[in-house]
């Protein structure tokens, strides 16, 4: 009898989470050690990133189902997070709608990140309960709408989100190394889940809803259990923004954000957890050098630049091009490969082998 050692077997189920990991800890400490600050920031704004697709990817990826609205869960993590950390005195300036016992608290930095990332999960869950029992275009729409709730909210509030002007002082200590390890843990989360039986389940009701529903798979349940694990780590993204930048508006989470997040899944691959790391690795590198040409640069004594919006029109080009020739994204919705296919061992036979008769 041939059968796969456990540990191996177990290797096998996590490895993409562990070459992933690998990888990243990888730019990172080169990044570190090498790496100018301009760099570090670069990379530290893609892990943030990577935060926020592999969330987006935990719902959409398993689910099949598309969400224009992850980024409004960011916004209530990063705006959640602020209410928590910044200055006493600057809440009783600005935010002077917020409780009194909010106003003169100062919690934490880690307590209030999962705080906040639970209040943005809350508020999945109570909003889950309505999306999704829609699906196809009528979610998407759903979802768009939800998001479309949020910003005009937090727009218009001023008394505890400063309406559209800024929130300033909020502490920044989120560095490549604070990125990384939530960045990991964001993976972690992902991998376990989607190899879990409620992330199976969920993939089922993906690929055949009537087939899974007739298996006995309550599909509203799957796929609220992913909504609502979906929209901690998207709040847990905004805490990261929030703390990394030091200040807040809310203009930043709205379709910008909405666009760049679904293309960097849609373009690594929408039904991998690869893909969804991929994807904001490879546009976050294409952003960057788009970014530097619409600044200009000079090569070879030439001056070379591209007209603002370059960045925009790039991305959509890319994401046009992935459309039409490679639906599956980069990845081809394909996880990291495991490299030792052939590796099996032969169980000791246990006792003595019955005699022929």
């Amino acid at each position: 009898m041939v059968r796969a050692a456990p540990l191996v077997g177990l290797a096998q189920r996590i490895w993409p989470f562990l070459v992933l990991s690998a990888g990243l800890l990888l730019i990172v400490a080169l990044v570190s050690g090498f790496g100018d600050r301009g760099l570090e920031r670069t990379v530290t704004e893609g892990l943030i990133r990577i935060v926020l697709v592999v969330a987006l990817y935990i719902f959409v990826g398993n689910s099949g189902v598309l969400s224009f609205g992850h980024i409004a869960f960011t916004a209530i993590g990063a705006y959640a997070v602020a209410w928590q950390t910044c200055r006493p005195s600057l809440k009783k300036l600005k935010l002077t709608g917020l409780p009194d016992a909010l106003i003169d608290t100062t919690v934490p930095l880690f307590p209030a990140a999962i705080i906040s990332g639970l209040l943005a999960a809350s508020v999945g869950f109570l909003i889950g309960l309505v999306l999704m029992r829609l699906r196809g275009l009528a979610a998407a729409i759903g979802t768009f709408s939800f998001l479309a709730i949020v910003h005009i909210v937090y727009s218009n509030w001023e008394s505890v989100t400063a309406g559209t002007s800024s929130i300033v002082g909020i502490p920044k200590y989120v560095d490549s190394w604070v990125a990384l390890a939530w960045a990991v843990a964001t993976i972690a989360a992902a991998q376990l889940y989607q190899i879990s039986r409620y992330g199976l389940a969920l993939q089922s009701s993906r690929e055949d809803e009537t087939a899974a529903r007739s298996a006995g798979v309550d599909v509203l349940r799957q796929r609220l259990i992913a909504f609502t694990l979906s929209a901690f780590f998207a709040g847990i993204g905004g805490v990261l923004h929030a703390h990394f930048i030091g200040a807040l508006i809310v203009n930043s989470f709205y379709l910008d954000l909405t666009f760049i997040t679904l293309a960097m899944l849609v373009v690594g691959g929408m039904r991998s957890l690869t893909g969804a790391v991929v994807g904001v690795v490879i546009l976050s590198t294409l952003i960057e050098l788009l970014r530097q040409l619409e600044g200009g640069v000079n090569v070879a004594g030439t001056a070379l630049s591209i007209p603002l919006g370059g960045q925009e029109i790039g991305l959509a080009i890319v994401m046009l091009l992935i459309l039409l020739f490679r639906r599956g994204g980069l990845t081809r919705n394909r996880e990291v490969p495991w490299p030792w296919r052939d590796y099996t061992y032969r169980a000791r036979p246990i006792g003595r082998a019955l005699p022929k008769r």
